[in-house]
C-alpha cells in the first residue's frame, strides 16, 4: 500500500520526545559542575587550569566509551541500553555533592562520562527504527535539542538550587530527578514491532518510508571497512569541529559571563539561559528544513548538508564576542553563534541512518561520530583553560580559535563529506577512491 502523506498516528513522535526527556536529563547532568563551578572553586582550591581538567574529564571516558556503547546499543536495543544509562549517570551525579577534593571529583567526573555514553547512540537508533528518511532530520533535531535544553534549565536551576541547598544540593537534586525519569522511560518506550499503540497504517508509513526493523536479519558491516570510506571521516572529522565550539557554551559559557562580564547569581541564571533556549527553535527550523526540502524531490545529500555548512559559517561570529565592549552585545553574539551551531546540528544524528549499510550499524556509526565529538568535549575545555592562563584571563584567543574551527567544519562537511547514502552505493564514497565529483542526484 501506499505510505499517505498524513498517516493516521502519532506514537512515532512521543517516542521522539521520550529520547528528548532522556537527552535533557543527560545535558542537566553535565552542565551542572560548570554551573556551580564558580561557586566550588574557592572551597575546594581550584585554579583554571585544574578547573579545564575537570570540565574535559568527563569527556575522557564518554568519547572512549561511545563506540562500544554503540556496539551495544546495536545489540541489546536502545529501551535497555537508555534505561542503564540515565540510572547509572544519576547515581554518578549524586555523588558529586559528596566530593572532597580535586581527585574525586576528576574520578566521578571520569565515571559520569563513562556511564552517559548509551545515551545518543540510543537515541539514534531510535530515529531509525521509528522514522522514515524524510522525517529523520526534524526526530534527530528534537532529541539533540534536549541538549540545548538541559544546558538551558541548568542555569536557572541549578542557581536556584545553589542559593537554596548549595551546590552539593544541586547534584543530589539532579540525580534524584533521573531516577525518577528512568522508571517513566522503562514505562512508556517500546520499539514499533513492540508498541501496543502503533496502528498497522503508522507502520507501514514508516517501513515504506525507510524506518528500519529492530531485527533485521543481516549481518552488520565490520568495524574495519566503515574507516574505508570517506563519509565517515567527514562526519569524524566535521563533528570534531562542531562540538569544539559547542562544548564553549557548555563547560566555559557560565565562567565568562560572571568572570568577563561581571554577571552575578541573578544575572547568570536569567539571561545564561537566553542562548540555549534560542537554539532550541534553530535547531527545529533545521530539521524542518530538511523535512520541507527532502518533499521537495532534494536530494538527501543536500538536505542535510545545507544546515550543516551554512550553520558552521555563521557560527564564526563567536569571535566577536570576544572584542566588543558591551556585555550584552557580547552575549547577543553568543546567543547567534549558539543557535547556528544547532541548526548545523539538527543534521548530525540523522546522518548514522542515513550513510549505516545494514540496520545493525547505526548505533556503532552514532557511536563512531559521538566518539570524535567527545574527542573535542575533552580538548575544547582544556585548550580554554590554558588559554586563559596563558593570556591573563583574556577570552579573546580562545573565542578566536572557536571561531577558526567553525569555518574549518564548513569545510570539511562541504569537501570530505560527499553524497549521504549507505556506505558502499554512492560514487566517490571511499577514501582511496578517486577526488572526482560525484554525479548529480
Amino acid at each position: 500500500m501506499a505510505a499517505k502523506a498524513n498517516p493516521v498516528g502519532r506514537v512515532r513522535w512521543s517516542m521522539i520526545w521520550l529520547a528528548f526527556g532522556a537527552v535533557t536529563i543527560n545535558y542537566l547532568d553535565r552542565a551542572n559542575l560548570g554551573v556551580a563551578l564558580p561557586y566550588m572553586t574557592d572551597e575546594l582550591d581550584l585554579s583554571k587550569t585544574a578547573t579545564g581538567l575537570l570540565l574535559g574529564a568527563f569527556f575522557w571516558t564518554y568519547a572512549g566509551f561511545l563506540p562500544g556503547a554503540g556496539w551495544l546499543v546495536d545489540r541489546y536495543g536502545p529501551r535497555r541500553m537508555m534505561a542503564f544509562a540515565v540510572a547509572a549517570w544519576s547515581v554518578a551525579t549524586m555523588l558529586v555533592g559528596a566530593a572532597t577534593g580535586f581527585l574525586v571529583l576528576l574520578l566521578i567526573r571520569l565515571l559520569l562520562g563513562a556511564v552517559e555514553s548509551p545515551a545518543y547512540p540510543s537515541s539514534s537508533q531510535i530515529v531509525a527504527r521509528w522514522f522514515p528518511v524524510r522525517e529523520r532530520g526534524m526526530a534527530a533535531s528534537i532529541f539533540d535539542s534536549g541538549g540545548r535544553a538541559g544546558t538551558a534549565f541548568a542555569l536557572p536551576v541549578t542557581a536556584a538550587v545553589i542559593a537554596l541547598l548549595g551546590w552539593r544540593g544541586s547534584f543530589v537534586s539532579a540525580g534524584v530527578v533521573g531516577l525518577l525519569y528512568c522508571a517513566f522511560w522503562l514505562r512508556f518506550y517500546r520499539d514499533p514491532d513492540e508498541h501496543p499503540r502503533l496502528t498497522a497504517e503508522e507502520r507501514a508509513y514508516i517501513r515504506e518510508g525507510g524506518g528500519q526493523s529492530a531485527d533485521p536479519g543481516v549481518e552488520p558491516m565490520p568495524w574495519r571497512r566503515l574507516f574505508r570510506y570517506r563519509t565517515v571521516w567527514g562526519m569524524v572529522a566535521g563533528f570534531f569541529c562542531l562540538s569544539f565550539v559547542l562544548y564553549f557554551f557548555l563547560t566555559w559559557f557560565p565562567s565568562y559571563l560572571v568572570d568577563e562580564r561581571g554577571f552575578d547569581l541573578l544575572k547568570l541564571g536569567f539571561f545564561g539561559m537566553l542562548p540555549a533556549m534560542l537554539a532550541m527553535p534553530a535547531q527545529w527550523a533545521g530539521g524542518w528544513l530538511q523535512t520541507r526540502l527532502i518533499s521537495q524531490g532534494r536530494s538527501v545529500t543536500y538536505a542535510r548538508k545545507l544546515p550543516l555548512i551554512s550553520g558552521l559559517l555563521l557560527s564564526s561570529v563567536i569571535v566577536l564576542a570576544g572584542v566588543v565592549e558591551s556585555a550584552w552585545l557580547a552575549l547577543a553574539l553568543l546567543a547567534v553563534s549558539q543557535s547556528a551551531l544547532c541548526f548545523a546540528a539538527s543534521s548530525l544524528w540523522a546522518l548514522p541512518a542515513d550513510v549505516a549499510p545494514t540496520p545493525a550499524n547505526v548505533g556503532s556509526l552514532a557511536g563512531i561520530q559521538g566518539f570524535s565529538s567527545n574527542a573535542a568535549g575533552f580538548i575544547s575545555p582544556l585548550v580554554v583553560g590554558a588559554l586563559l592562563d596563558a593570556f591573563g584571563g583574556s577570552y579573546v584567543v580562545p573565542l578566536t580559535v572557536a571561531g577558526g574551527m567553525s569555518v574549518l567544519g564548513a569545510v570539511i562537511y562541504g569537501v570530505v563529506m560527499r553524497d549521504v547514502v549507505p556506505l558502499g552505493t554512492g560514487t566517490g564514497e571511499r577514501a582511496t577512491a578517486s577526488t572526482s565529483p560525484p554525479p548529480a542526484r
